[in-house]
């Protein structure tokens, strides 16, 4: 955006001075907003809004653009009440919200985003979806409204220059699960099938990076400590970069049971790391099946465990699959072609 032209403010809560720094090498002003990221409070979700709402009407912006449920959800409710024509929001995924699973809280959870939805999408927006299977259910729900420009894009992409290919490391077969230790992220498939494997080879490593969440279906830390206190797993915590991790694993794991379009999978394709995802929305996109990586069913730990026993039984197979997956970065997920063509179609 700014290399085109634009003058361009970031609006995030928790604006740390790195991020601020980091904005402003690019020539992007920063403004903190006061937004809880998990969880429904009617009243504090209604203050950012306002908040929104008189940043908008200060700033007289061209154009907002959104991503996350969220921020979609409120910075579309705000423009429309600022009086902003031109919005565009990002579905990067359904999330928590919209899982099979889950009790009376997420149902209620889930029809109240719905309702905001359907309030907040209008005919003068664009939505752009990572991934056919959440348009298709954004369609089925009556959420997409007549006349919305709709587009799917390669999530966000990834840089093929700062992920670079590096070979595969010496030493025992390693794992590695990155992000927020969520049910829903397959985590304890992932635990499950490292203890099977390790139960026929102790000299096979499973590490995890990443953080415990204030979503309700997160890992707790009692259950994380018995993990790593049994040699199931090691634990590395949350990283502000997770390259070495990539670099020093063999094979990316992502049992997810839905995502809009996984980053850690882009990233460790773009190292050269072979990948085992799920065969769930977001997820079989983002790979081919036998060439670059292996697809298992979601919640299901006998497959995810009898996938990585393929690739460590044929290290020749684990090496095509990563430079399979490094060409298919370089074709599909490059950022600055999803940027480029996300730039056209919010007519920047």
């Amino acid at each position: 955006m700014v290399h085109r032209g634009h003058e361009v403010i970031g609006v995030a809560p928790d604006g740390d001075d790195e991020v601020r720094l980091g904005l402003a090498r690019i020539g992007v002003s920063f403004r903190e907003l006061n937004l809880r990221r998990a969880g429904l409070d009617p009243l504090a979700d209604a203050r950012s809004i306002r908040e929104l709402v008189r940043l908008f009407r200060q700033e007289r912006p061209e154009l907002v653009f959104a991503y996350t449920i969220k921020p979609a959800i409120y910075a579309s409710l705000a423009g429309r009440i600022a009086g902003i024509k031109r919005r565009a929001v990002m579905i990067t995924g359904l999330g928590y919200t919209f899982t099979e699973r889950g009790g009376l809280r997420q149902r209620i959870a889930r029809l109240v985003a719905i309702q905001l939805f359907r309030r907040a999408l209008t005919n003068d927006q664009t939505i752009f979806f990572q991934n056919p299977d959440d348009r298709n259910e954004f369609a089925s729900m009556g959420l997409i409204p007549k006349g919305a420009g709709v587009e799917i894009v390669r999530g966000s992409g990834v840089d093929p220059q700062l992920y670079a290919r590096s070979p595969m490391p010496a030493g025992p077969m390693r794992f590695l699960f990155v992000g927020r230790l969520l049910r829903s992220k397959g985590v304890y498939e992932y635990v499950e099938a490292a203890r099977a494997t390790r139960a026929r080879d102790p000299s096979v490593i499973f590490d995890v990076v990443g953080w415990i969440d204030a979503n309700p279906e997160s890992v707790q830390r009692a259950e994380l400590d018995a993990w790593v206190r049994d040699g199931v797993i090691t634990y590395s915590g949350a990283v502000a970069d997770v390259r070495p991790y990539l670099r020093a694993a063999h094979v990316l794991v992502l049992p997810s049971y839905r995502e809009g379009t996984p980053r850690s999978v882009l990233e460790a394709m773009s190292v050269g790391r072979a990948v085992i995802t799920t065969d769930a929305p977001g997820c079989r996109e983002t790979i081919a099946d036998g060439e670059s990586g292996r697809l298992v069913p979601v919640k299901n730990a006998v497959a995810l465990a009898e996938a990585m026993q393929e690739l460590m039984n044929d290290r020749s197979k684990l090496e095509r699959f990563a430079a399979n997956g490094r060409a298919r970065v370089e074709q599909l997920y490059d950022d600055r072609v999803v940027a480029a063509r996300m730039l056209d179609v919010m007519h920047l």
